[in-house]
């Protein structure tokens, strides 16, 4: 079946006609639902899963809206647009940028007493107390570029394509802000289970940063090191996928 899109902000890749359990998956800065779409062909067709990849403003169909800059309003939008598809179990993923705006959301939908997530999968990011802000969406241009090619994120001929990141960069800037201007606050730790993923080679959420994610649950905590560096979600998907099916099993089996 085509892809769908549940609103605005959400679109299923993958639609089920029987009752499916929800994988919601939010992109790194910069990065749009098709960089999910691989993960389409490592699904097994028994896990009942569909991807739902977080629809941001500024790209793809929603390219002349205003870019979102700031995480808090972010997430009372996002809360909102979720509500009508929260009627059957549902899961977060997210990378990097991703992982902090999914952990702000279940931190959003608990304090509004609404359905919490299963699990919470997080990928390539320090734990929210322990974030660092390098300045990136201050940078000039030059700057900006230098630091998108070291962390290895941006194919190199988009990178020198002058009219390409003209048209990329503002993207990118309002992305880095909703991260670098993220201001933490401590909560109950939130009623769901959560997996922490990292890259061995990831300078920008080291494998030693990652354990502090358990205090943010008050159910079960597990993490995973995987090969690669911060974007080893691009080649290591297969391996991630297959945790993360892993987890999701149990209530999978458990739907009528």
């Amino acid at each position: 079946m085509p892809a769908t899109h549940l609103n605005a902000w959400f679109k299923c890749l993958n639609p089920s006609s029987r009752e499916a359990l929800r994988l919601f998956c939010f992109p790194y800065a910069g990065g749009n639902s098709a960089i999910f779409r691989p993960w389409l062909n490592q699904l097994p067709a028994s896990a009942q899963i569909e991807l739902c990849p977080l629809h941001l403003p500024g790209r793809e169909a929603r390219l002349r809206e205003l870019l979102v800059t700031d995480l808090a309003a972010l997430v009372q939008t996002l809360s909102q647009a979720l509500q009508p598809h929260l009627d059957q179990p549902f899961a977060f993923f997210g990378h990097s940028l991703g992982a902090l705006i999914s952990f702000e959301l279940a931190r959003q939908l608990q304090a509004q007493g609404a359905p919490l997530p299963l699990h919470l999968f997080v990928s390539g990011c320090r734990a929210p107390q322990l974030l660092r802000n390098k300045g990136l969406h201050t940078l000039p241009d030059q700057a900006l570029l230098a630091e998108l090619q070291a962390l290895k994120g941006t194919p190199q001929q988009v990178l020198n394509n002058p009219e390409l990141m003209q048209w990329l960069l503002p993207t990118l800037r309002a992305d880095f802000s909703i991260f670098e201007t993220y201001i933490y606050h401590e909560q109950r730790p939130l009623a769901c289970d959560i997996s922490v993923f990292g890259g061995l080679n990831d300078l920008e959420a080291p494998a030693a940063s990652l354990p502090a994610w358990r205090q943010h649950t008050s159910l079960s905590f597990s993490q995973h090191v995987l090969p690669g560096d911060h974007f080893f979600l691009h080649t290591h998907y297969d391996l991630m996928l297959k945790i993360i099916a892993d987890r999701l099993k149990p209530a999978i089996a458990a739907k009528p």
